[in-house]
């Protein structure tokens, strides 16, 4: 009597599990490698030497941008343009608007987006990094930035970018340069600078 238990909790062992069992597992795991894989462009940014975490744009920042570019034109590039807000405002605007943006995620949810939207197809998305990309052919740019990375971003500015170039600078002022025009407050503040040679 005591073998037949001692067997008959042998066939019950933790190791034999149901087909359902074992898919409950395959699935979880994939979900869990999936989901590890999309968030690694937006918890990247914590690693590197300056953080720039994605923020959307609020509706009062787009605003602000908008009054700081009134009487604008040309090419417009969006630094670390996330996911295309201000491009999209810029090139209904009348500007050739870009945006340059290093998680691949968010640039691919906006080439995606411009192209459903007629009037921002002409609009580029590009994933470099910020350090390495070229600022001469714009002559209007905005930055949502940092505040550890706006002594190197104005020095960059200064070094590639044109006479009469307008900067558009949200949440964070250029340290140095001194704005023509400040519009908004608190976290919706968003500084206009001019370059001038």
């Amino acid at each position: 009597m005591e073998l037949e238990l001692l067997q008959g909790s042998e066939s019950k062992s933790p190791t034999n599990l149901s087909s359902t069992g074992k898919a409950l597992i395959y699935v979880t795991g994939g979900l869990a490698v999936g989901v590890s894989i999309i968030c690694i462009p937006f918890t990247a940014p914590a690693l590197r030497k300056v953080c720039l975490p994605y923020v959307p744009a609020t509706t009062e920042q787009l605003l602000g941008i908008t009054k700081a570019l009134a009487g604008r034109s040309g090419k417009l590039l969006d630094v670390g343009s996330g996911d295309g807000r201000i491009v999209f405002t810029a090139a209904k605007l009348g500007f050739q608007a870009d945006g340059v943006e290093l998680n691949p995620w968010l640039v691919y949810y906006s080439r995606i987006a411009s192209l459903l939207n007629p009037e921002c197809r002409s609009s580029k998305f590009y994933r470099r990094d910020l350090w390495k990309f070229d600022l001469k052919p714009y002559n209007n740019i905005v930055i949502f930035g940092v505040e550890q990375m706006m002594t190197d971003f104005e020095k960059k500015l200064l070094a590639e970018t044109n006479s009469d170039t307008v900067i558009v600078a949200c949440r964070f002022p250029l340290p140095n340069m001194i704005p023509v025009e400040t519009i908004g407050s608190g976290i919706d503040t968003v500084w206009k600078y001019v370059v001038k040679r």
